[in-house]
C-alpha cells in the first residue's frame, strides 16, 4: 500500500522533482540516437504508468530511455533502417517478458546461472567502449564546451551534494549550453524553437518487422535485465520492503518488458529502471510509488509542449559529446567494478577466456550470418559469453561443490 503520510501538495511537488531528476538522461538518449525527444518523455511516462499498473502500483520506480541501447541503436539503424530498427527494440521487451516468465517458473537463480558476472561485466564494458569514438567525434565539433561541459559533470559527480551528485550529467549538458548561448550563438540554430508549436503531438515512427534487427538487438536486452534485477533489490532495501517477493520480480520484469515494446511501437528507445530517481528516493525519504505515478503524468505532459522539445533539439553536438566522453566511460567502468564486486579472479584462465573473446567479438564487429539472418556486435558477443560460461568448466567450483557435498555426507554418517 502506498504510503500517503505526505499531502496531496507535497506528493505532486515530490513526483514533478523525481521526474526532473530522470530528465536530462531521458532526452540525452534520443539526442544521441537521432529520435524525438518529446517521444522519450512520452514513452518514458506511459511506460512508468504500465509498469506500476502490471506491478499493483507497489514498487517506487521510474522508467527512462536506457544508455545502454546506445550503441546497438546506432548500429541496427546503419544495418537494417530505422523502421527495421524499431522492430528489434520491440524485442527486447519480449526477452524481459520471456525471462519474467523462467523467473516465476525457476526463480532468480536461474538468471545468476545464466548471466554471472564473469559475463555481464565484460557484455556492460564493451556497451560503454563501443560508441567512444563517437563521443570524441562529437566533442571534436568544439572542443572548448565539450570541455567545460565535461568539467562541470565531473565536479558535480565527484564533490557535488543531493540532487547535484544525482544528475551531473544534467549539471555538464545545462552549464556547456550555458557557455554556448553566451560566447558561440551565431552558430546555434534556433529555429527548432521559433519553427515548434505550442502544443504538439511527438512524432511517431513506423516499424518495419526484420528478423535480421530481432537478431541483433533481442540479446542486447541481457546487460539491463541484470541491471532492473539490482535496482529493484535496491529499490527495496531503501523502502523496507521485499519487492522481489511482492509484487515479484517476474512481475517487475514483466512490466519492465511490456513498457520497452511499448516505448520501441511509439519511436522511443527501450526504457528501463532508474538509478538516479531511486537515488533520489534514498535522498528525499520518500518512497511513495504515487509520487512515481505523478512524475510519469508530468513527463506525459511536458511531451505535448511542443516548445519544450524545440529547445532540446537546440543543444550543441559538442555539448553532448562532452558529456558522453564521461558517459560511456562511466558505463565501461560499471562493467569493471561489477566484477571487482563478484570478486572475479582474472589469474583463472577460464575467466580470462570468457572476458576477452566477448571484448574482441564485441570490438572488432564480428560478425555471423546464417542465410539471410545476422549477428553482430553487442547482441552477438553477449550470446557468446552465455555459452562459452556454460560449456567452459569451472573446475575449481566444480572441486569446491564436490568437497563440500563429501563433508556433508561426513557429517550425516558421524551423526549416524
Amino acid at each position: 500500500m502506498a504510503d500517503h503520510t505526505l499531502s496531496s501538495l507535497k506528493r505532486t511537488i515530490v513526483g514533478v522533482q523525481f521526474m526532473f531528476v530522470a530528465f536530462g538522461s531521458t532526452v540525452l538518449v534520443p539526442l544521441l540516437v537521432g529520435f524525438d525527444p518529446a517521444i522519450a518523455l512520452l514513452a518514458a511516462g506511459l511506460g512508468t504508468l504500465l509498469f506500476h499498473g502490471v506491478t499493483g502500483g507497489k514498487v517506487p520506480i521510474y522508467l527512462g530511455s536506457s544508455f545502454a541501447f546506445i550503441a546497438p541503436i546506432v548500429k541496427a539503424t546503419e544495418l537494417y533502417g530505422m523502421p527495421g530498427m524499431f522492430c528489434g527494440l520491440v524485442a527486447v521487451g519480449v526477452v524481459y517478458m520471456l525471462m519474467s516468465l523462467v523467473v516465476k517458473m525457476f526463480g532468480v537463480s536461474v538468471i545468476k546461472k545464466l548471466f554471472p558476472p564473469i559475463v555481464i561485466g565484460p557484455v556492460i564494458i564493451l556497451i560503454g567502449l563501443s560508441l567512444a569514438g563517437t563521443g570524441v567525434n562529437m566533442a571534436s565539433s568544439n572542443w572548448v564546451l565539450a570541455l567545460v561541459s565535461l568539467a562541470v559533470a565531473i565536479v558535480c559527480s565527484i564533490w557535488g551534494r543531493g540532487v547535484v551528485k544525482l544528475i551531473p550529467v544534467v549539471f555538464g549538458a545545462l552549464v556547456g549550453y550555458l557557455v554556448a548561448v553566451l560566447f558561440y550563438r551565431s552558430s546555434m540554430d534556433f529555429s527548432p524553437v521559433a519553427n515548434a508549436s505550442w502544443f504538439a503531438l511527438p512524432k511517431f515512427t513506423k516499424i518495419s518487422f526484420s528478423w535480421q534487427a530481432i537478431l541483433f538487438m533481442a540479446p542486447v536486452a541481457i546487460a539491463p535485465i541484470i541491471e532492473h534485477v539490482g535496482d529493484i533489490y535496491a529499490i527495496g532495501e531503501i523502502a523496507g520492503k521485499d519487492f522481489v517477493k511482492d509484487p515479484g520480480l517476474h512481475r517487475t520484469m514483466l512490466g519492465d518488458g511490456l513498457a520497452c515494446s511499448l516505448a520501441a511501437f511509439l519511436g522511443g528507445a527501450p526504457v528501463t529502471t532508474y538509478s538516479e530517481v531511486t537515488g533520489a528516493v534514498a535522498l528525499t525519504k520518500v518512497s511513495d510509488p504515487s509520487c512515481m505515478r505523478i512524475a510519469a503524468i508530468s513527463a506525459i505532459v511536458i511531451s505535448l509542449v511542443g516548445k519544450v522539445g524545440g529547445a532540446i533539439q537546440t543543444i550543441p553536438t559538442a555539448v553532448l559529446g562532452g558529456i558522453m566522453l564521461l558517459l560511456f566511460g562511466t558505463i565501461a567502468s560499471v562493467g569493471i567494478n561489477n566484477m571487482i564486486k563478484a570478486k572475479i579472479d582474472m589469474n583463472k584462465s577460464r575467466n580470462l577466456v570468457i572476458a576477452s573473446i566477448i571484448l574482441t567479438v564485441g570490438i572488432g564487429g564480428a560478425v555471423i550470418s546464417f542465410g539471410k539472418f545476422s549477428l553482430a556486435g553487442i547482441g552477438l558477443a553477449s550470446i557468446v559469453g552465455v555459452v562459452l560460461n556454460l560449456i567452459i568448466p569451472d573446475k575449481e567450483k566444480d572441486e569446491a561443490e564436490k568437497e563440500a557435498e563429501t563433508v556433508e555426507e561426513k557429517v550425516v554418517v558421524d551423526e549416524k
